[in-house]
């Protein structure tokens, strides 16, 4: 049994790491960070003709046609990156159309979405930390939505939004609708943008199988935070490395002194296993219904903490200059900090995982 990548998915990564590599280079990231929109157009584009926007929307409707293994594979290289962008939303949303859409919403929708010609995003949040299904308190009565929804991923850009409603359910609403009003939010992370949706008698139209597709939609949102953190975790290794390598102390690289090395190697045992996880959460919610749940909670809790731990320990062993916003850890810093939180942070997974374990 090969428990590695098959040639296709390490040549998808490498395709999407070079073109990260040459259109988001630092001194663009940091341009694009300080500006603070979370979004630029030209490096979208350049995903939609990869192919990145319909990874996991059947070829017949003009996507990939991939697995959701695929999509988070490119979910860890964009985290490594630190590549602002509305993937993360977009992806979600064309795999909740693709879960529960009728024929007739995902021939309408699909196309356009993977083609790059709409932006989509999921709006799950609630005021409370409300994440979960069973939480959601947004009406839709009689095709109109009433309610508000917290911290969603580019909103401010979307042109269609997937909305998780009261009793577990998923609604579209599209940009413009009557009663919807969209503001802003402050976001910790500068490469992603969240916004606060709110709902008056809106005009929805709900999946047709939306209750079967929440939770897994759901779930496919806590592998792909987990795989960016995953990815951005290793990035800060390598920097860490990298400066240690050439900062100087006593007349010596400080990657030579003993304890700088122990750091080192601490920070690189701690995330590397964990890949693993990610992997495997994704296997499962492709071929593993009954695992996937579980496997996504633990993906996400684990791969959260340890990458923030790593987070921690690029700052300090960058000494003073880690700490001041001219150095480029925070972003990814940052980045690791909006993962662990959104969908749940690793202490509420942890207890929904002990619960789906019968324990």
């Amino acid at each position: 049994m090969h428990f590695g990548l098959s040639e296709e998915q390490e040549l998808l990564q490498e395709t999407v790491r070079g073109f990260a590599q040459a259109e988001c280079p630092p001194a663009r990231l940091r341009e694009l960070f300080d500006a603070s929109s979370g979004h630029d157009p030209a490096l979208w584009k350049g995903l939609v003709e990869m192919g990145v926007a319909g990874l996991v929307v059947p070829e017949a409707l003009g996507g990939a046609g991939l697995e959701l293994l695929d999509l988070a594979l490119v979910a860890e290289v964009l985290g490594e990156a630190a590549l602002p962008g509305p993937f993360f939303g977009h992806s979600l949303a064309c795999a909740a159309i693709a879960f529960g859409g009728s024929e007739a919403q995902r021939a309408r929708w699909l196309p356009a979405l993977a083609g790059g010609e709409r932006i989509g995003t999921l709006a799950l949040g609630e005021e409370g930390d409300c994440w979960d299904p069973e939480h959601w308190r947004v009406a839709c009565r009689d095709g109109r939505l009433d309610g508000a929804k917290c911290h969603v991923p580019h909103a401010d850009v979307a042109d269609l939004l997937v909305v998780g409603t009261g009793g577990g359910g998923l609604a579209l609403v599209e940009r413009g609708a009557a009663g919807l009003a969209i503001a802003a939010e402050s976001s910790l992370d500068r490469t992603r943008s969240l916004g606060r949706v709110d709902f008056v008698a809106t005009p929805a139209e709900p999946l047709v199988d939306g209750l079967a597709a929440a939770e897994r939609v759901r779930d496919l949102g806590l592998v792909l935070l987990a795989a960016d953190a995953f990815g951005a975790a290793w990035r800060l290794t390598r920097m860490t490395v990298d400066y240690a390598r050439s900062r100087r102390q006593f007349g010596q690289p400080i990657a030579n002194f003993q304890a700088v090395k122990h750091q080192l190697a601490d920070m690189a045992t701690a995330i590397e296993p964990t890949r693993g996880l990610f992997w495997y959460a994704a296997h499962a919610l492709d071929r593993m219904p009954d695992e996937a749940p579980r496997a996504a909670a633990i993906a996400k809790a684990h791969i959260g903490d340890r990458a923030a731990d790593i987070a921690r320990a690029a700052v300090e062993l960058h000494g003073g200059l880690g700490f001041t916003w001219e150095c480029d850890v925070q972003m990814w810093f940052k980045r690791i900090l909006f993962d662990r939180s959104f969908l749940g942070n690793p202490r509420h997974q942890r207890a929904r995982s002990a619960r789906l374990g019968g324990y």
